[in-house]
């Protein structure tokens, strides 16, 4: 298998783990706990860095974007997992394989959309309507979840337009990733800092927080830029449809809830929309 296709699955097995790990840390302000996990994936490139500075040496446009793909998905991902049931939040938020295939004819020149694409919007956003009916128990809460699930669709779209987008900026090394978390991290914990409560943190969160900043938020976004620049991106983008599955199914065990029909469902839809979207694609 080539090294490419590995770095590609290594990010998609953290990856899965990341709505497990924001659900146990749900009494942490969402500020403080994506300043934290994103500054500790950042110090990851510290060793290339050290090495050559240059690495680090970007323009502002491309840092700027680095900062809205990362601080924005994570810190959005992170309110939904509060205000949402966390399975039907989860997989709300991975509409963003079809997103990437929506948006691309509309942030990506030279882009068209087939009548298959629309075919595959169709069927991923049923599987949302699914997955938000299904968690739904009479009229109680209906506020609260809705607003939870707006804000996994908001960083489903974030994190859609920030992939799309790095293909319209300069190239850039693989450590500068660590850079997008440092100043990400720094933001988020300065808006901690002047809007939220302060918070006492124990060991076990400590711990959690250091295992959300050194893979989901860390290792695993240096791993895909690697997959992304060493291989056929069409094929790994077939790969990455395999996260919501492995996280669904894991947050599912953490949280001791059954597999309903709707979770179910909502999940065969939503991941049989992205990959119909990107086969089509490479047609």
């Amino acid at each position: 298998m080539p090294k490419s296709y590995l770095h590609a699955l290594g990010a998609i097995a953290l990856w899965a783990t990341l709505a497990s790990l924001g659900t146990a840390l749900s009494h942490v302000p969402p500020f403080l706990l994506t300043g934290l996990s994103l500054a500790i994936g950042g110090l990851l490139s510290l060793p290339s860095v050290l090495r050559d500075r240059a690495v680090w040496r970007i323009p502002p446009r491309t840092l700027a974007l680095g900062v809205y793909g990362l601080f924005g998905f994570h810190f959005l991902l992170f309110l939904a997992l509060r205000h949402a049931p966390p399975v039907e939040a989860n997989l709300v938020n991975y509409l963003w394989p079809l997103l990437m295939v929506v948006l691309a004819p509309v942030l990506l020149a030279g882009v068209s959309l087939r009548p298959a694409h629309l075919v595959a919007a169709l069927l991923g956003f049923t599987g949302a309507a699914i997955a938000i009916l299904g968690a739904r128990d009479g009229t109680a809460g209906a506020t609260t979840e809705t607003w939870g699930f707006a804000l996994a669709a908001g960083s489903a779209f974030i994190w859609s337009s920030y992939s799309l987008w790095t293909r319209r900026v300069p190239a850039f090394s693989t450590a500068a990733i660590g850079l997008f978390g440092l100043v990400s991290g720094m933001l988020s914990l300065a808006c901690h800092a002047v809007l939220e409560p302060s918070a006492s943190l124990s060991t076990r969160d400590w711990l959690l927080l250091a295992v959300c900043g050194l893979g989901p938020l860390g290792a695993a976004f240096y791993l895909w830029d690697m997959a992304l620049k060493g291989g056929d991106v069409r094929q790994i983008g077939i790969l990455s449809y395999l996260t919501p599955l492995a996280s669904t199914a894991l947050l599912l065990v953490v949280t001791g809830r059954p597999l309903s029909w709707a979770i179910a469902l909502a999940a065969a839809l939503i991941i049989s929309a992205a990959v119909l979207g990107t086969r089509t694609k490479s047609a």
